[in-house]
């Protein structure tokens, strides 16, 4: 599903290296973990997959379904089926929410050549999804994130991936500012979109979310590189232990 090799990223303002060769390589229906200390370089990644401005590749390369992403402009990457759930999403006044997501499933439809969505249909699949998120519809029918609490913004994000149906889903740090509650839910929508098709990337600090969204494989990131891999349990051993021993362990 997803191949990155040899990474190397670097920020475009100033000379500073952030990924360091990064390798990764995620099967189709798999779920992966990426933790790490502050700074490792977690959430560069998802930047530098989803084509966010500012950051320069100067080595490596990374693929989706075989298919060079970097050489694709962000959109394009979305229609090829990469979605990114931000950790802080943005508020976008004056934009619907319904408004939004007709017309981003619309532009995914009409780039991979396939017919476009009534609105009827649109609109009966809408609440289906949103009923399962425990979304009501007084949420659809305000702006984007208006007015959201952190949690209504996360499960928003996970409608926006419900509706979207992508190949690739990264979330990164899905779960900060959330309370049990709110992650159990959020939780609840990424577990309903598992399958053979779909992969995920599950960016996070905290392992408590991996109890709820159970990973197939957990990695470690420090200092721009992946430096351990492992089974769930690795998870439970850096919130144990922290990560001062694997680092030292690696060094």
């Amino acid at each position: 599903m997803l191949e990155i090799k040899n990474l190397h990223v670097k920020l475009e303002e100033e000379d500073k290296q952030i990924l360091k060769g990064v390798d990764l390589k995620i099967g189709a229906g798999e779920v992966h973990a990426i933790m790490g200390p502050n700074g490792s370089g977690k959430s560069t990644l998802s930047y530098v997959l989803s084509g966010r401005d500012g950051y320069e590749v100067t080595e490596g390369s990374a693929s989706l379904l075989g298919e060079e992403l970097l050489d694709m402009e962000p959109e394009e990457r979305a229609a090829a089926g990469l979605f990114l759930a931000f950790q802080y999403p943005v508020e976008i006044p004056g934009v619907g929410n319904m408004t939004f997501l007709r017309t981003a499933l619309n532009a995914q439809r009409k780039a991979r050549g396939e017919e476009e969505m009534s609105a009827a249909d649109f609109l009966k699949m809408i609440r289906e999804k949103a009923k399962t998120l425990k979304i009501d519809s007084e949420m659809l029918k305000r702006p984007v994130n208006m007015g959201f609490s952190g949690g209504e913004k996360k499960r928003n994000e996970i409608l926006q991936m419900a509706v979207l149906e992508p190949k690739m889903c990264v979330l990164d740090e899905t779960d900060s500012g959330l309370d049990v509650d709110a992650m159990k839910l959020v939780s609840d929508g990424v577990n309903a979109l598992r399958d053979a098709g779909r992969s995920f990337l599950v960016i996070t600090h905290y392992q408590r979310l991996l109890n709820h969204i159970v990973p197939d494989v957990v990695h470690i990131m420090a200092d721009g590189r992946i430096i351990k891999t492992g089974g769930k349990e690795l998870a439970l051993e850096v919130e144990e232990n922290g990560y001062a021993d694997i680092l030292n362990e690696v060094a």
